[in-house]
């Protein structure tokens, strides 16, 4: 059963790193995978609901092992190119085997039923709500088993085990009367307790396959026709990543990587982009700042539609802006976080009976920042309307009144203090990137406006973006002329490695050039970037975190904006060789050890990777690389008008 409280750490930790883990999605719920062959997180029925396998967040709250016998370690691990099926070679003292694991997809099969969760336009492929594992031995003899012990809703629940059908290959796991979930398989499955187990030995040229399987999904009877549906499943990912618009660059496996990973994160039938696939793994190991992440957050939006209409994804882009306008379209008050469903209470709650990785406690679901001021959520969702809308065809009548009452909303508030971009749970402060992007929902209304040909409510906001504009320049800067966290601070901040993107001064600016190389020299450890300096900032925690990666690889992009293309060109290169050995990225990167920390996939770090790598790409082709709109790779003026003079720089 699950511990609570921390475990001692005698030796070598039972968890693997966090960069070790594979991620299997089917865009309805995914699974995150061990080197050992162990699932160690899957919740059930989508990527948000209660876990059936968690021992990432410990060793005794459910998994589903499939291996050799004797070894744990592999002997290598890759996704079968542009596909999110992995892939795990095993090498024992017996033998040589492959083991591929998928989360299926295949044709739309709602035809005679209606879905009765797809709020988007329904697509040719859906989740099968089948998890496939099939072994192939390639010489030799390995003793191969199967071992699933579910623990339900994060552990809580143990379940029993019943075979159905004739023979020992199907079984269910039930809490009381109720189906949980089934497996099918070519081996022969046994009961020991909450435990199913199932053992055989492989000669070379032999092979088995064991299905999960759930709700409506139909499990593979055969080898045949397992290896047939994971192969119809690699092809639905092979077509998918050749939509894509990927430049001929040596940096292009990180781009396909962090598009896949991204489509994998995003829930189909609302087209919600999840943070991340997790729950409270540790920015610090030991440590408390232990979030739940998977939701989805408005400021996700800018740089997931920026990202995802740079590589050619439009249809995804698509769905995320039909989401967040959906759920901005209900209620005037916009919140900075929402359910992949659109729920809008997000109740925290903390699971003392989980130990969390590795010890560090507390293990969290929910999460307590769902109804905090954060005056950045109008900016991006302005932006993102911005990135959508690139004429007045585009711009959706519908929508317009909802548009108008977020402007209006942002232009009213941007003089409150709020808790930031970063979330903090200390005092409410007068952020700079909080007033940043209230000009930005100022800024894009006003060009919104212009475009659907609406000169009052143009004219008025763009006013109000001028005394924004004017407001940030006026307080936000220290003596040195660089942008600082907040009023009345001379703190240092990640976030204000935004202004350049977001158009907010342009690039050559002598405050934007300040701000940027302040932060690269001062707010970074190994030349990764914190957010902020802990012993600065009353976030509402203790203890230290590690650099964020996604504030790295701004910086990547920031230096480029200012001209600094060598030493943006070596960080890169230096965050790139930080991947894990799958490409993926979690939330942190620890300076020292380069160990990944923090919730994973990270959907943010991806994300601010597609930026980063375009704008050297774009470099390196003489800047020639298409740039929407909104989020620009390189803004061609500042905020300000062009026949307008911009405020004067500070000395």
């Amino acid at each position: 059963m699950p511990t609570g409280g921390s475990h001692p750490r005698a030796g070598r930790s039972p968890f693997p790193p966090i960069a070790d883990y594979g991620f299997l999605s089917d865009c309805e719920v995914c699974a995150l995978v061990a080197p050992s062959g162990n699932v160690e997180w899957m919740c059930l029925p989508r990527m948000d609901g209660p876990s059936i396998f968690a021992a990432m967040l410990d060793r005794g709250a459910g998994t589903f092992r499939l291996g050799p016998a004797d070894v744990v370690v592999p002997a290598g691990r890759r996704y079968l190119p542009g596909t999110m099926a992995l892939e795990t070679t095993w090498a024992t003292p017996g033998g040589w085997a492959v083991v591929r694991d998928v989360l299926l997809i295949g044709p739309w099969r709602h035809q005679d039923r209606r879905s009765d969760t797809y709020h988007r336009v329904p697509e040719d492929h859906a989740a099968e709500r089948v998890l496939l594992r099939t072994v192939q031995c390639l010489n030799g003899a390995i003793d191969f088993v199967l071992e699933c012990e579910p623990a339900f809703d994060y552990g809580r629940k143990r379940g029993t085990w019943h075979h159905t059908g004739s023979g020992y290959g199907r079984a269910e796991a039930r809490l009381g009367d109720e189906p949980q979930f089934r497996l099918t398989t070519d081996m022969n499955l046994g009961f020991e307790g909450p435990r199913a187990i199932a053992r055989r030995r492989l000669q070379a040229g032999e092979q088995v396959f064991c299905a999960l399987s759930w709700d409506d999904g139909s499990p593979p009877e055969t080898f045949d026709e397992a290896h047939q549906r994971l192969f119809r499943t690699t092809d639905f990912w092979h077509e998918w990543i050749s939509r894509g618009d990927f430049p001929d660059h040596r940096w292009r496996g990180y781009l396909e990587r962090s598009a896949l990973t991204l489509k994998g994160l995003i829930y189909a039938p609302t087209g919600a982009l999840m943070a991340a696939a997790t729950t409270s793994l540790p920015e610090t190991l030991g440590g408390e700042r232990n979030y739940d992440y998977r939701y989805t957050w408005l400021r996700d939006s800018t740089f997931m539609l920026w990202g995802l209409f740079t590589l050619g994804f439009d249809r995804e882009a698509n769905d995320f802006f039909y989401f967040i306008t959906d759920v901005a379209e209900g209620h005037d008050d916009l919140q900075i976080m929402y359910g992949i469903g659109g729920e809008r209470e997000l109740t925290e709650q903390t699971l003392d009976h989980l130990s969390g990785y590795d010890g560090a406690g507390p293990v969290r679901i929910g999460n307590g920042a769902w109804d905090q001021r954060q005056h950045d959520v109008w900016g991006v969702l302005l932006d993102s309307v911005y990135l959508h809308t690139q004429s007045r065809d585009g711009l959706d009548e519908r929508r317009w009144p909802m548009l108008v009452c977020q402007v209006e909303a942002a232009i009213e508030q941007w003089k409150d203090p709020d808790q930031g971009l970063w979330e903090v749970r200390g005092p409410a402060q007068h952020f700079t990137a909080s007033k940043v992007l209230s000009w930005v929902a100022a800024d894009r209304g006003a060009k919104l406006a212009e475009m659907r040909g609406d000169p009052d409510h143009a004219r008025n906001w763009r006013k109000a973006a001028d005394e924004i504009h004017a407001d940030v320049c006026a307080n936000g800067l220290d003596e040195r002329g660089v942008f600082c966290q907040h009023y009345g601070t001379n703190a240092l901040d990640a976030s204000l490695l935004l202004i350049p993107l977001l158009g907010f001064l342009p690039p050559d600016d002598p405050r934007v050039r300040a701000t940027v190389l302040a932060i690269a020299d001062e707010l970074t450890e190994d030349e990764l970037v914190l957010r902020y300096q802990v012993a600065e900032t009353d976030d509402g925690f203790e203890g230290e975190e590690g650099s964020f990666t996604i504030c790295s690889f701004w910086l990547v992009s920031a230096l480029t904006e200012i001209g600094e293309v060598e030493r943006a060109r070596a960080l890169c290169d230096k965050l790139l060789s930080y991947a894990s050995p799958l490409a993926l990225y979690a939330e942190e990167i620890d300076p020292h050890s380069g160990r990944h920390l923090g919730n994973f996939p990270q959907a943010f770090s991806h994300l601010a990777l597609i930026n980063a790598v375009m704008h050297l790409i774009r470099e390196d082709e003489g800047g020639t690389a298409t740039v929407p709109p909104g989020l620009n790779l390189r803004p061609e003026a500042a905020a300000v008008a062009p026949d307008e003079p911009g405020p004067a720089p500070v000395t």
